[in-house]
């Protein structure tokens, strides 16, 4: 099976997840993590210090082979995976039904929940924090079905009263480069040019700093990165047409050891972090996603979500190796428990 073009038909193990996949099985105090990544993921996330670290603690980690029934794989303890398309959500979720003693992270059904930008942000608008410190919501935002003609789209901005400028993205999240695209849109009629299905917000000024938050169970870590400049009214009155950004949370540029404006790049009040996370890992049903916030410029405790991703690009979080493996062993330490307690 070939899932989304990117991971290799019958790709060969390394030699040490051979030998995990052999030596986990007969010990109870080894953690066998069946993992099942895109060569891009597997990439940025399988690192050598790592992979390590986690042999020191008892994890081995083992590729999936996605040629092979997945029942005959194993035994695993924990499944890693983050492949797209129907064919791999329902063998993965066939699986865990009847595996409930194996630990998928995370279930298919919550994870579609996020290919969508229309859904992925409804559940943040439904959050009230008003006693956590600050107010937490999202843009305010059109969304545009792939039925309506480009020309029109004017007129739908127009008869919703949003303001400019607008940022559009592509409504369907699947993990191409192109779902990931961004425009700036500085005129609603430049916006026909665009291709439905869309996604518009109102552009919210934010200092060009936003707030990557990193969350892996119940452990939170905050990075700060480079973002859209603010766009002042002079601009806006001076420029027109629809102008294409790079994908801005993922920029390389951390923002975490620059000179700046302490009232820009204070992070959030760590209570509504905490709340925020909680009540998302709830609603989501998702033990590993991050959070793409901003706050808007002249406030302290105003903040607006403008993106949520299922299994981020961990390998940029600082100390993910060892926020990660003890996030694994927690996971097996509390099925323990259970299983006593039952």
């Amino acid at each position: 099976m070939r899932l989304n073009g990117e991971i290799s038909s019958g790709e060969e193990e390394p030699e040490d997840e051979k030998q995990a996949a052999t030596t986990t099985t007969s010990s109870p105090h080894k953690v066998v993590v069946g993992y099942a990544l895109t060569s891009k993921k597997k990439k940025s996330f399988m690192q050598p210090t790592f992979t390590a670290l986690a042999r020191n603690k008892g994890i081995y980690f083992v590729a999936v082979d996605v040629n092979k029934p997945l029942p005959e794989q194993g035994p695993f303890d924990i499944i890693l995976h983050k492949l797209s398309g129907e064919e791999w959500s329902e063998i993965i979720e066939d699986y865990r039904q009847k595996h409930p003693e194996v630990t998928v992270l995370d279930p298919p059904d919550a994870i579609q929940h996020l290919h969508n930008r229309q859904s992925m942000l409804q559940d943040v608008a439904d959050l009230n924090l008003s006693d956590c410190h600050g107010k937490v919501g999202i843009p305010r935002q059109l969304v545009i079905t792939k039925d309506k003609d480009p020309s029109t789209i004017p007129y739908e901005v127009t008869k919703a009263g949003m303001k400019l400028p607008l940022v559009a993205k592509p409504l369907v999240v699947d993990g191409s480069a192109k779902s990931h695209e961004l425009f700036l849109a500085y005129d609603e009629f430049s916006l026909s040019e665009l291709e439905p299905p869309l996604v518009l917000q109102e552009f919210v000024n934010h200092g060009g700093l936003l707030f990557k938050i990193y969350i892996v169970g119940e452990a939170i870590k905050v990075v700060r990165r480079f973002s859209l400049p603010n766009i002042s009214k002079r601009e806006l009155s001076k420029v027109a047409g629809v102008f294409r950004f790079p994908r801005v949370s993922c920029a390389a540029a951390s923002a975490d050891d620059a000179d700046l404006d302490p009232n820009i790049a204070e992070h959030p009040p760590w209570p509504l972090l905490e709340r925020l996370a909680r009540e998302l890992r709830h609603r989501l049903g998702l033990r590993l996603f991050n959070i793409d916030m901003i706050r808007e410029y002249g406030t302290k405790d105003v903040f607006y979500v403008i993106d949520i991703n299922y299994f981020p690009g961990y390998g940029k979080m600082p100390e993910y190796e060892h926020v990660f493996t003890d996030f694994l062993l927690s996971l097996v330490q509390s099925k323990c428990k259970k299983k006593h307690t039952t």
